[in-house]
């Protein structure tokens, strides 16, 4: 963060440039192709829409149907249908004890109930375990149950030491096994281990499970692989159209010739805003979504990296007062922003006004008036060369971490919450606290390293060395605790009945999935997009699938 006072020695970013120049702008939506996936879609939608309402179905085959639905990423298609067979499930309470329940059944059923926010007990796999009190040996063997439990783990809430140990157990059996596994069962561990599906980008990990399904000659089916196939590239040509769309939006703000020291990541903001919601009735909100971040990055940047102290201050009063005419406390640099800024939230207040929605950029706006002064807190603090206690920077950093912003954000441009929903939303509820510690804390150990090089002190990881009197190692190891502390957190309160609507709980969850991928193996995957999400953008929105 170089907060400076000599306007002749700013530091500067020296990010990379966007790795996708124009390649998003010139696309243009093939109508007839489009209505052709439509046609094919909805014959293979009355196919699937009959075997999940067969009353003469087992309850493990309908089980496995849902979930291979949910893992090609189609089950959007069948929401009420899905909801309905789970809870007629979840209601005949199931004698779990029984023999035809192996690891793999028991496994998938709790994932799925949990993932639908009805908790089924983690009990249920204590017949798993031998009379020591440890997963039996003869499950070593067991890899396809093995991976199930191990996926299934990841829903685990607090005081859930069997799961816990079966965390444990699994990691380890399946790390062992794994040199000598055969694709496509070797392709999915490897990259279960990498990335469990819990932590998942659900888009990305649809576009995984349509690889490894094809290559399931034994048990795939083929209606179903060429439904997901369809659907998958029907969706992503709707993606490309919003990319062109904001692209163009990005090309002739002509705002970065202006900045010249941000991050220029228009193509990584639109992954941010796809991960928060993908499907296709959302493809508005998606595009508002992306300019919010965007901007919001650009705001990031200028206080990390460039703006001395009286211009930071200037700035964080003029966005306070909200008031273009403000614009005259600012420096030349800023005023496009801040202009840009100001017109796009006018935008959305005219869209808004129309839903009788104004409420929800009321308090977007407000959100945002919250970071731009907590970023300046942080700011004070680098230039004082101040290192609080660890409990002082995070009453400060959870905000700055960004996603207090975003989820109020997300909830303003995809049209659902009401104002209730957005006074839980501000009341900080676990769910959402969680959430927020996640960002921060993964985004403290992924970005250390570079602003160590820049010359920040008051980082997260120092903060807990100094209070703690800990190594840097032992301050990561520890805070990689808070991390699953708070993933069982969010585990333990995403559950039914909701305190306002799932879309909102989902909301939280996905954008807090977010970090765990772009932050993968904690790697600064926005900063640096050319390892982490160069191949998961080009997967999701560049390459389509072959039929």
């Amino acid at each position: 963060m170089a907060l400076l006072s000599d306007e002749s020695v700013r530091l500067v970013g020296n990010f990379s440039p966007s790795l996708w120049g124009e390649q998003f702008l010139n696309f243009t939506f093939d109508n007839k192709i489009a209505e052709k996936y439509s046609k094919e879609i909805e014959l293979l939608k009355d196919e699937v829409k009959t075997k999940l309402t067969n009353s003469e179905s087992k309850m493990v085959d309908t089980m496995n149907l849902i979930d291979v639905l949910e893992r090609l990423g189609i089950s959007y298609h069948f929401e009420d249908e899905i909801k309905y067979k789970l809870e007629q499930y979840f209601g005949l309470n199931s004698n779990y004890e029984d023999d035809n329940y192996d690891l793999n059944n028991v496994s998938v059923h709790f994932r799925l109930f949990r993932q639908h926010g009805l908790h089924l007990t983690s009990e249920i796999f204590s017949k798993f375990k031998g009379r020591d009190g440890k997963f039996k040996e003869s499950l070593k063997s067991d890899i396809r149950g093995l991976l199930s439990l191990y996926e299934a783990a990841h829903l685990r809430k607090h005081n859930e030491t069997i799961l816990d140990d079966a965390l444990v157990f699994t990691k380890e059996c399946l790390k062992s096994m794994d040199p000598n596994l055969k694709s496509p069962l070797k392709t999915q561990v490897e990259h279960a281990l990498m990335q469990p599906l819990h932590l998942g980008y659900p888009r990305f990990e649809s576009y995984h499970y349509i690889c490894v399904y094809e290559e399931d000659e034994y048990s795939r089916d083929e209606s179903l692989l060429k439904f997901a196939k369809l659907d998958y590239n029907a969706v992503q040509m709707l993606h490309k159209q919003e990319l062109c769309e904001v692209s163009r939006w990005w090309r002739d703000l002509n705002i970065m010739s202006k900045l010249p020291y941000a991050r220029d990541r228009l193509v990584e903001c639109y992954f941010w805003a796809a991960g928060a919601c993908h499907l296709p009735k959302y493809s508005r909100g998606r595009v508002m979504l992306t300019k919010i971040i965007q901007l919001l990055s650009l705001i990031d940047d200028t206080f990390d990296v460039y703006g001395t102290s009286e211009e930071l201050d200037a700035f964080t009063i003029a966005i306070q007062r909200w008031d273009i005419k403000e614009i005259d406390l600012l420096p030349e640099y800023m005023k496009p922003l801040y202009t840009v800024i100001l017109k796009l939230y006018d935008e959305f207040k005219e869209e808004q006004a129309i839903k009788e929605r104004s409420y929800a950029v009321d308090h977007t706006i407000s959100a945002l008036k919250e970071q731009v002064r907590s970023y300046n807190v942080e700011a004070k603090w680098f230039l004082k060369g101040y290192l609080p206690p660890f409990s002082e920077y995070l009453n400060i950093a959870l905000t700055t971490g960004t996603y207090h912003f975003l989820s109020n954000a997300s909830l303003m441009v995809l049209d659902f919450a009401t104002r209730e929903e957005f006074e839980w939303l501000n009341t900080m509820p676990k769910i959402l606290g969680a959430s927020l510690a996640i960002c921060r804390l993964v985004d403290d150990v992924a970005t250390y390293k570079t602003e160590k090089e820049r010359g920040q002190i008051s980082t997260g990881i120092d903060c807990y060395m100094k209070e703690n009197g800990v190594t840097m190692e032992e301050a990561i190891n520890e805070i990689e605790e808070m991390v699953t502390y708070a993933w069982k957190e969010i585990n333990q309160n995403f559950k039914r009945p909701y305190p306002c609507s799932k879309e909102v709980h989902s909301i939280i969850l996905n954008i807090t999935r977010i970090i765990c991928v772009a932050y993968n193996n904690y790697e600064d995957g926005y900063t640096e997009p050319e390892k982490v999400l160069k191949p998961l953008i080009v997967a999701m929105y560049v390459e389509p699938f072959k039929i």
